[in-house]
């Protein structure tokens, strides 16, 4: 071997353990006793959980409007959304690849490279998932604003990011976790930011959100609270489900949220012995930037209506332009 073909080799050998390194500090995947308690919450039986997973497949492949296969972890990871009922699976998969066909304003150009997007990310807003779970196994995001002056774009740019990183975790949250904690830091949300915020872009949001992705929103919790932030929560909750908005919780005192989340696994910037929020998004950043490939792969990957059995989505009907919202039905 050459000490040209030794130092490909070596670098090669580097990028890959720099990478496992980063996939394991991004999402420490829960074990021991949590593990056990989010399985037993999620009502996944380790023994019929592949029969489950290869049901699902072959549902798949039978839906002439739906990508014939897709991989297995996702999968996996909307069964345990979905507390392995076949039947709900089926319908969070059924609206997944629907909204990316519905929402090309979320669902495209998906490249974390690009200038639009990598200045949201560096210099707008930050919202990574913490790399720890809770003691009931559940992760914590947390999403904190830099710039107040976003444009009416950018706002829906930093939705896209959101379900961005959601897409990673279907990919890599290998054992998945028992729900979901958002604490948001309202300290730069001001008026003219609410101003920007299009209900039609905030509805397609919390659809994805709610019924497309296997997400169990656990808890809401609203730090560094205004007058304009409380204007915000109350523009948002017509959004959302009645469960939901029942735990959204707004706290005055930073102390107060440690009642819920232990204060160790925040940030420093919040009390907590976890790295930085910077770290955190630029460790963020540099795995959605791996993930740039894929993203692209992911275009093609969409619901076909003029192949949907029966009678075809009607977008307009689904986003619920009377106020309602229809769910889809599912063979």
């Amino acid at each position: 071997m050459t000490l040209l073909h030794a130092g490909i080799v070596v670098c090669f050998c580097e990028t890959i353990y720099q990478t496992m390194k980063l996939k394991s500090e991004l999402m420490i995947q829960p074990s021991g006793e949590v593990w056990q308690k989010i399985r037993a919450e999620l009502k996944e039986d380790v023994n019929t959980r592949d029969k489950d997973l290869a049901t699902i497949k072959e549902w798949l492949r039978k839906q002439p409007h739906l990508p014939d296969q897709w991989e297995d972890n996702p999968l996996m990871t909307f069964l345990r959304g979905s507390s392995f009922s076949l039947e709900k699976c089926k319908r969070k998969l059924d609206m997944y690849f629907t909204m990316r066909a519905a929402c090309p304003e979320f669902f495209t150009n998906r490249d974390a490279t690009s200038p639009v997007l990598r200045d949201v990310l560096r210099s707008k807003l930050q919202g990574p998932p913490l790399p720890g779970v809770t003691p009931n196994g559940r992760r914590v995001t947390i999403c904190r604003g830099l710039d107040s002056s976003l444009s009416p774009q950018q706002v829906t740019d930093t939705l896209k990011l959101a379900l961005m990183i959601g897409d990673v975790r279907l990919m890599e949250e290998t054992e998945g976790v028992a729900g979901d904690i958002y604490v948001l830091d309202g300290a730069v949300l001001g008026p003219s930011l609410l101003a920007k915020l299009a209900p039609s872009t905030v509805k397609k949001f919390m659809i994805c959100v709610q019924e497309a992705y296997p997400v169990k929103l656990k808890e809401i919790h609203i730090i560094n609270t205004s007058p304009i932030v409380e204007r915000f929560v109350t523009f948002v909750k017509p959004f959302l489900k009645e469960k939901i908005r029942k735990r959204i919780f707004i706290h005055r005192d930073l102390k107060d949220l440690y009642k819920y989340i232990p204060q160790e696994m925040l940030p420093i910037e919040y009390g907590g012995q976890c790295e930085t929020m910077n770290s955190l998004q630029d460790k963020w950043t540099q795995k959605l930037v791996e993930y740039r490939e894929w993203f692209k792969a992911q275009d093609a990957l969409i619901a076909n209506e003029s192949l949907r059995a029966g009678k075809p989505t009607n977008y307009d009907e689904l986003f619920g332009i009377d106020g309602s919202f229809r769910q889809l039905a599912i063979d």
